[in-house]
């Protein structure tokens, strides 16, 4: 099923990718070229949809603080976890969601933390990139014309993985595929 919207112990308090105010070198990951994270919700990103939130919601992938977790904390769905975590796939195909950038750019990093997820992590991730400007409905950006901008790629759980993406276009959306499904902490874009 599709959703959609409008819109306490840290883990990762010092990587700068876990914050609002991160700074990544596009080649190696935290600290040295001052870049900004174009999905932050405080520029106006927001998540847009998903195809699963059956264990966590798909708003934590862009949260501005760094990642919490509470053990033995359990809501309806098990659990709670501090990210989007989709439900165990049984068929072909992969989990997604779909964030607009806050500010158009070009994207020169991606982190994908996954931070607590340790047997439940996507084994590997891959992220796309579009350009729709303004508000456009979902099914226009579930038809746009999607560029792979990380091909499936190995992650590992409760890491902060960094990702180094080589693209020259500007986008305005993002789509993170989790392949097959999994559990992610955050997501930053950087550009």
């Amino acid at each position: 099923m599709t959703t959609a919207t409008d819109d306490t112990a840290p883990r990762h308090a010092t990587d700068p990718a876990s914050t609002f105010d991160s700074t990544v070198d596009p080649a190696a990951g935290p600290a040295t070229d001052p870049a900004v994270d174009l999905a932050a919700r405080a520029l106006g990103g927001a998540v847009l949809a998903a195809n699963d939130e059956s264990f966590a919601e798909k708003e934590h992938l862009i949260e501005p603080y760094p990642v919490t977790h509470r053990p033995r904390t359990f809501g309806p769905n098990g659990q709670r976890y501090d990210g989007w975590e989709t439900r165990r796939r049984r068929d072909h195909g992969h989990d997604w969601a779909v964030v607009r950038l806050g500010l158009p750019g070009r994207i020169h990093h991606v982190t994908v933390d996954t931070a607590h997820f340790t047997g439940n992590h996507p084994p590997r991730v891959s992220l796309d990139a579009c350009r729709i400007d303004g508000h456009p409905a979902l099914t226009a950006l579930l038809d746009a014309d999607w560029h792979t901008l990380l091909p499936p790629t190995e992650a590992a759980g409760d890491t902060a993985n960094h990702y180094p993406v080589h693209a020259t276009g500007r986008y305005t959306h993002v789509r993170l595929n989790l392949h097959p499904d999994g559990g992610v902490a955050r997501l930053r874009v950087h550009g």
